[in-house]
């Protein structure tokens, strides 16, 4: 597994994955993106944004946004190495301090992120903060990491050198039998998934 930045040719899929995880497409560039890919297999299982907002009178802005994780990845660490990139690019841009608008501040909160009150945000993070609770978010939060107080945690660099998709959508023998039983179908006797007794 490696974090590299996205390339072009994968908007599609960057845009497919933010809309079916409902998460913040506003402003979309796929070059401030970065992905996860498995070296193996190719398969992209992660994915997260630097936002960089330039306000006409103040310093500009670092916000990370649009981290997600493919479902059959999450569990092992792929968010994580996600952020960690992320905030390489901030700091390689400058910024000593980054913000979040997050729905999970629990999540953030384990790499050193802390919550912030909203009129400590800069004024352009205030109305961002206000449109994504009125229009995906509505539990969003805002938070701020002072770049030198990233951390990793151990447990999620070990899971992520031996990550690997698992199967989400498919259901194992006991769960089809279940369902077949659910139906009045004897899974043992039933010739067909549904036996019309012909």
């Amino acid at each position: 597994m490696y974090v590299r930045d996205a390339k072009n040719r994968e908007e599609v899929w960057l845009l497919d994955n933010i809309e079916a995880m409902g998460l913040d497409g506003t402003a979309f560039r796929s070059r401030d993106y970065v992905v996860v890919v498995d070296e193996t297999s190719g398969d992209k299982a992660g994915f997260g944004r630097v936002r960089i907002h330039k306000p006409e009178d103040a310093p500009e802005i670092c916000e990370l946004t649009s981290i997600g994780v493919v479902e059959s990845w999450r569990g092992q660490g792929v968010g994580a190495h996600v952020i960690e990139r992320l905030i390489d690019k901030a700091s390689d841009d400058g910024f000593e301090r980054v913000y979040a608008l997050v729905g999970v501040p629990e999540y953030l909160a384990q790499f050193g992120f802390e919550h912030i009150d909203t009129d400590e945000l800069p004024s352009d993070l205030r109305h961002r903060l206000d449109t994504k609770r009125e229009t995906i978010e509505p539990d969003a939060m805002p938070m701020v990491l002072d770049i030198g107080s990233f951390e990793v945690p151990p447990h999620l660099r070990e899971r992520f050198k031996e990550a690997g998709p698992h199967d989400v959508a498919g259901e194992s023998d006991e769960d089809a039998d279940e369902m077949a039983e659910e139906f009045g179908i004897d899974p043992d006797e039933a010739t067909y998934k549904y036996d019309t007794g012909r």
